[in-house]
């Protein structure tokens, strides 16, 4: 009996907490909507609730980030009591480890994390759409070079080749930035020259090099436009990859370092709670997964509107 009801009130609390967000998405799609302009509005009305609710949890995250020193009631590293305090008035979600805000630390871990992975998914993103592009339209020995140098970085496992690389080259965030981008252009880079290929072989790109146009003004003008909408989803896909890589990374002591905030090492720095029924390590992770679905959402929205396919 105690079972039955226990799960009729999970079945209860998932419910109202689904209806909520279905409600939030609404209201933030019709705001949007009706501050947008027309050609902006008329596209937004074609999103699914699913997105509209991605989009609203993605200018939260921004928001906070943003907005992290004046949201924040004490300072990113400062220790302000004992070790793990119960949540309370003083300390929302308690203490951590050190006697450190964590409400606070979650705060700035999205400055952290979230802004960190922006500009590795950004610099991955730009040298993998370039050199794929590049490979596609030149070909021959070029291509071959460049495919045969991605195949042998894509055959080691992604996560055991960063353990590798910064076990070498050191921890630094600058050093974690340059090797997730490394490790991660290799996958831009064969989608970029996949969907390059058939772009190049088309009637109008012919038409271009007849005309005398130069590689790099082919590849901007007539090649990257057509190619836009696969490569803009797979950014959205990219970060999500590079955002849970640097989240595992500082959770086994390699990502982003003690003290700056970051949602991953918090999971790991307060994981003895969880032994004693203490869901607090589980809000970091929490952040991790509700930033992962929301991006999710969107990108499933722009690849479905990039398809043609109608409902």
């Amino acid at each position: 009996m105690e079972t039955l009801i226990s799960i009729l009130f999970f079945l209860f609390w998932a419910a109202l907490v689904i209806a909520v967000a279905a409600l939030a998405a609404w209201l933030f799609r019709a705001v949007i909507i009706a501050v947008s302009p027309k050609n902006l509005a008329k596209v937004l009305r074609t999103a699914p609730l699913t997105a509209s609710f991605g989009m609203l949890i993605i200018l939260i995250y921004v928001v906070v980030s943003v907005l992290a020193p004046a949201i924040a009631p004490f300072g990113e590293r400062e220790v302000v009591g004992g070790e793990y305090l119960p949540w309370d008035s003083t300390y929302i979600l308690g203490t951590d480890n050190l006697g450190r805000d964590m409400f606070t630390r979650i705060i700035y871990g999205a400055r952290n994390t979230v802004g960190i992975a922006f500009v590795t998914t950004a610099l991955a993103f730009i040298a993998g759409a370039i050199f794929g592009l590049l490979a596609a339209t030149v070909g021959g020995w070029l291509d071959q070079i460049l495919s045969r140098i991605v195949d042998v970085l894509m055959a080691i496992p992604a996560l055991i080749f960063a353990l590798l690389l910064l076990t070498i080259v050191g921890t630094s965030i600058i050093n974690m930035i340059l090797v997730i981008a490394l490790i991660d252009s290799t996958r831009v880079f064969r989608l970029a020259r996949a969907v390059a290929m058939n772009i190049v072989v088309m009637d109008y790109i012919e038409a271009a090099q007849l005309r005398g146009e130069g590689l790099w003004r082919l590849i901007t003008r007539e090649i990257l436009p057509n190619a836009m909408a696969p490569l803009v989803a797979e950014f959205g896909l990219r970060f999500c990859f590079v955002f849970l890589a640097i989240s595992a990374l500082s959770f086994l002591g390699l990502g982003i370092q003690p003290p700056t905030a970051d949602w991953g090492s918090m999971v790991r720095d307060n994981a003895t709670l969880i032994t004693f029924g203490d869901i607090t390590p589980l809000l970091p992770a929490g952040a991790i997964a509700l930033l992962t679905v929301a991006v999710n959402f969107v990108v499933d929205w722009m690849l479905h509107r990039a398809s043609g396919l109608k409902e």
